[in-house]
């Protein structure tokens, strides 16, 4: 910022994000209509090749409006009802709970006891072959929902109550209109697009240590036009108060600071390295022991 401080005139909401979220809600919504009557082996084919994409890019919505970017930070609560809503065609409730351990992996990176992106001793001592690694991959989406409650739980506050009751509410009126298979499809794009897919990719990609020394990585590839530009994520770091579509811009701004460091043009060869290089595992993190007061959302 001292250099470049231009950078500050892009810490402002990105009230496009609005208009993309309900943009996607409305085809989500479409997509559970048109799949109602079709065979189950379609429905399982759009599910993976169409929802599970639309459902991934929807939680990397929701990590947008975390960070407020959607309305700002003088609305934070209307950022809150918004991921709510964003939720919803994810059929499980996850929004306010990602937004509370969120912002703990900001603050505390690789903080033991806080930082649930994490993985535990567990899955670190389990998942350590390649077939393992794949399961691993595969089940990802189970991971991220358990691994709170084992590293860091946290009391219920009442917008966590809000956020499943609304979902709960949401999914019923969606069996109640169009049955079983708009149920599933919605389900199971959720659950496939979060695991072996590679948009998946990121989640190794962002902080797994490929190379020594170097924590966090950014992803500079076609990708990120579906998942707001999660992939430039040593910047998302350097500023998480600046939303996605600028982060490109950071990066411009700044390019003797980033241009060099180590990054990736390919998630789905970052999922198969993972695999394959026997020196990688869910142990390939940066874990901290934090000293001094550690405050938590």
């Amino acid at each position: 910022l001292a250099k470049h401080p231009e950078i500050k005139a892009l810490m402002k909401p990105d009230y496009n994000l609005i208009w993309v979220v309900v943009l996607m809600v409305l085809a989500q919504l479409t997509a559970f209509y048109l799949v109602k009557d079709l065979d189950w082996k379609w429905v399982i084919f759009w599910a993976y090749v169409f929802g599970s994409c639309i459902s991934h890019s929807m939680t990397l919505a929701i990590h947008e409006i975390s960070h407020n970017s959607a309305f700002g930070n003088s609305k934070a609560m209307w950022n809150r009802w918004f991921g709510i809503f964003a939720n919803l065609p994810l059929g499980l409730p996850y929004s306010i709970s990602f937004k509370r351990y969120h912002m703990d992996h900001h603050r505390y990176l690789g903080g033991d006891g806080i930082d649930v992106d994490i993985p535990t001793n567990f899955e670190g001592w389990f998942f350590c072959t390649r077939f393992r690694k794949f399961i691993w991959i595969v089940l990802q989406p189970f991971f991220y929902a358990i691994r709170p409650l084992c590293i860091n739980p946290k009391p219920i506050t009442r917008l966590e109550i809000i956020n499943l009751l609304a979902q709960l509410s949401f999914d019923v009126v969606i069996y109640y209109l169009w049955g079983v298979k708009s149920t599933f499809y919605m389900l199971a794009g959720s659950v496939l697009g979060l695991g072996l897919h590679p948009i998946s990719g990121h989640f190794i990609a962002e902080h797994y240590m490929f190379l020594k020394g170097h924590e966090t990585y950014s992803y500079y590839g076609p990708l990120n036009l579906l998942t707001f530009n999660v992939g430039y994520h040593n910047e998302h770091h350097d500023f998480p108060n600046i939303p996605g579509k600028s982060l490109p811009l950071v990066k411009k701004i700044a390019a003797e600071y980033y241009d060099n460091l180590p990054q990736y043009n390919s998630w789905i060869k970052v999922l198969y390295d993972f695999v394959m290089d026997d020196m990688i595992s869910p142990y390939s993190r940066m874990k901290r022991q934090l000293k001094g007061e550690v405050k938590q959302d």
